[in-house]
């Protein structure tokens, strides 16, 4: 079996992980194959990732456009490839095929290597210039430093669409985060500020429902 996996590290980058998809349905992986998420990536747990790990057999393949997809941390890719190795599946990342069903040669493993030491080069650099492009605009007081917060003005134009279908019982929690591409928390949040509630009020809310959910 064929999988594909993509990942951005915010849900601004839409178009982007959008791209990785196309160019994963373009090498013919099935759509109900992609599993995506919105992750750091050199954070240790990733939901889809993770479930995808937990369904492939050996002789399966895992797809992605390149490394940095996959992990931002060498660390984590060596035991990405170990994983690879146990379960003798193949790693294909943009045209080229890791196939650890077999040994691995020396030159796959260096280079391997090398794009995991240029990945987290790139993260290292991306984040120091947003750190200085941050620290620039506060010394200049001219820009707000943060997210802006979300107020019933400025809710997302899905949830604006999707909510009445909501409030009909039409949809559940699930299946509106799933149409506004969040998180079921970040949609408890957009649910108390449409009707007045507090934020506070709406993460209480969320919190005893996930758990009677789970």
């Amino acid at each position: 079996m064929d999988y594909g996996y993509c990942r951005c590290s915010t849900n601004e980058s839409r178009q982007d992980i959008d791209r990785q998809k196309r160019e994963l349905k373009q090498i013919g992986i099935k759509e109900e194959h992609i599993y995506w998420e919105y992750v750091s990536g050199s954070k240790d747990s990733k939901i889809e990732w993770n479930r995808l790990l937990s369904i492939v057999s050996p002789m399966d393949s895992i797809d992605c456009t390149e490394v940095s997809r996959l992990t931002r941390s060498t660390k984590q890719l060596c035991e990405i490839i170990e994983f690879a190795r146990s379960k003798r599946i193949k790693l294909i990342i943009g045209t080229f095929t890791v196939d650890c069903t077999n040994e691995l040669d020396p030159m796959t493993q260096g280079m391997i290597m090398m794009w995991g030491d240029f990945a987290e080069m790139e993260k290292a650099i991306i984040s120091q210039r947003v750190k200085s492009g941050m620290g620039n605009a506060a010394s200049k007081g001219t820009v707000v430093i943060g997210r802006p917060t979300t107020t019933i003005d400025n809710l997302p134009n899905l949830f604006l669409r999707h909510y009445p279908k909501y409030k009909n019982n039409e949809i559940n929690v699930s299946e509106l985060a799933r149409l506004c591409d969040v998180s079921r928390q970040t949609v408890y949040k957009y649910i108390g500020i449409y009707s007045g509630v507090s934020l506070k009020e709406a993460n209480k809310s969320y919190v005893v429902l996930h758990q009677m959910w789970i």
